[in-house]
């Protein structure tokens, strides 16, 4: 913080002196709220220009192409680190030693289980339901089979309902899917890692000794960490805003699955490999391009660019490598989805149009081609994602109830509609 002050000019003739504070990375910050007392408040469609918490948890720095955890670079722990140990850390703020990540993972392997009644509950979706929905109805449901922990004020009630989020979300993911395709639930392996038992959970059977391979292990894991958290998103601010009413942590993440379901945010890798397969082969990407450069054509081409990142997306540079580790396993790299993907990289990284607009392929392109290549149909790409943002969504969350000035949410607004006028009886109407 500093000691900085910037003046206002009130439409009254008065002057106002707001407090600057100062991050300990990115832009200083103007606190306007002593506007409401002036009689006045900010106009910010948006937010786009408004910080609404303070944060110890996630760094972004869109020009520098800059995602940090905790201060760690996300390329350091998508390379070296697991998502377990991403999860500690966005949690408590400090990596773990060897005998705290033992008992942390421990903690969520008693966990992963979900209540046996919670079967009955997808009968009653349809099959053909969306994954997203069910994902929203039945981690909203988790509150009313896991009641023994919802005081929010109680640190040890917080830290179990953040365990049961962690280790139960992967396994209700897992069961979205086996349950849109008549597959039996198969139950999670507190021997192995979050990732591997995701994907086992959802491609075993009871009739093969199938295991996940370990590139794949590892794709899934990068997946997952490279999406645990991004600073202060529409979904994470959903969550923030639900949990300020006091709304219990399983409704509170609930609302951010809510969020995450829209195109705008959580299906942007799904729209991209819905565009690849559109382009269809090699020879229409001139085509596709030229229309993409046509300012009168509202096509555009989805996975390249970031509204964030001005740079090249520093989670995309990791699921490069994850990309092609994949493809390279699984043989796709005849298979035209995927070759129109390569062609459409080497372009983006080449042309004069693409590097001067900074429309470098982000890690929506990356990763649908991933899922796409390790059979994951595409209504389970938004899901995977809620899969790993549950770990930000809590440390948010977490965050934000234990800060001391907690307040519940409350945008104002500008009013544009009628004044205030009497009421006619239809009748004269």
């Amino acid at each position: 913080m500093s000691d900085k002050t910037a003046k206002l000019s009130l439409p009254n003739g008065e002057e106002l002196e707001l407090t600057v504070l100062s991050p300990t990375m990115g832009k200083d910050v103007i606190d306007v709220r002593a506007l409401g007392k002036a009689g006045y408040f900010t106009y910010d469609p948006g937010y786009v220009s408004t910080g609404a918490c303070e944060s110890k948890i996630t760094f972004i720095d869109g020009g520098k192409g800059q995602l940090l955890y905790r201060g760690y670079p996300i390329e350091q722990l998508a390379d070296q680190s697991n998502f377990e140990e991403v999860a500690y850390l966005l949690l408590n703020g400090e990596l773990p030693n060897k005998e705290e990540y033992e008992a942390f993972v421990a903690k969520i392997h008693n966990h992963t289980m979900v209540h046996q009644q919670m079967m009955n509950f997808f009968n009653g979706f349809r099959r053909d339901a969306h994954p997203m929905a069910i994902m929203i109805a039945v981690v909203g449901a988790l509150s009313a089979f896991y009641h023994d922990s919802l005081d929010i004020n109680d640190p040890q009630h917080r830290e179990i309902s953040a365990m049961r989020l962690i280790a139960k979300v992967p396994t209700i993911a897992a069961m979205c899917y086996r349950y849109s395709v008549g597959h039996p639930f198969v139950y999670p392996n507190n021997d192995k890692s979050l990732a591997w038992n995701f994907l086992n959970m959802m491609f075993s059977q009871p009739t093969n000794d199938w295991e996940p391979d370990p590139i794949l292990v590892k794709a899934m894991d990068r997946i997952f960490t490279l999406h645990a958290d991004h600073e202060q998103n529409a979904s994470t601010s959903t969550v923030r805003l639900a949990g300020s009413s006091g709304a219990n942590p399983f409704a509170a993440i609930a609302s951010g699955i809510a969020c995450l379901w829209g195109p705008a945010h959580g299906g942007a890798n799904e729209a991209c490999l819905n565009m690849l397969r559109e382009i269809g082969d090699v020879s229409r990407i001139p085509e596709f391009i030229a229309r993409a450069k046509d300012k009168s054509d509202p096509f555009r081409l989805m996975g390249f660019g970031h509204r964030v990142y001005k740079n090249f997306d520093p989670r995309a540079k990791v699921m490069r490598e994850s990309a092609y580790e994949v493809l390279e396993l699984l043989g796709k790299h005849d298979d035209p989805t995927f070759k129109v993907a390569l062609e459409l990289e080497k372009i983006a990284l080449e042309d004069p149009y693409f590097v001067e607009k900074k429309l470098y392929p982000n890690v929506d392109f990356y990763s649908g081609v991933i899922l796409d290549a390790i059979g994951i149909p595409t209504n389970m790409f938004t899901v995977i994602f809620a899969l790993a943002r549950t770990v930000g969504w809590v440390s948010q969350w977490n965050e934000m109830i234990g800060e001391p000035s907690r307040k519940i949410g409350r945008p104002r607004q500008l009013y544009t509609g009628a004044t205030e006028r009497d009421y006619v009886e239809i009748s004269k109407r």
